[in-house]
């Protein structure tokens, strides 16, 4: 019972940062609500007793998606600051 209400919570909180990431002005916070997206959702396929799916969740989600797109976002900064 205990963890069909985590499950339940941290998949509200899934939607209200989904939510986010959509509707904000910022890229940047709306890459940082993504990668809080993608740790709830490792965390939930863990309470799934399914770690091999958290596992890539996590490393490819949370660390690569995030980092390409911040290194995305830097560069375009500064080539727009170039010109």
């Amino acid at each position: 019972m205990i963890y069909s209400i985590i499950v339940l919570a941290l998949s509200v909180i899934m939607l209200v940062m989904a939510l986010v990431a959509i509707h904000h002005k910022s890229l940047q916070i709306a890459v940082i609500a993504s990668g809080i997206i993608s740790l709830f959702a490792s965390v939930v396929y863990i309470f799934l007793a399914t770690p091999y799916v958290a596992i890539t969740e996590a490393s490819i989600g949370i660390a690569l998606t995030v980092i390409i797109f911040f290194y995305v976002l830097n560069k375009i900064r500064h080539s727009d600051a170039k010109e």
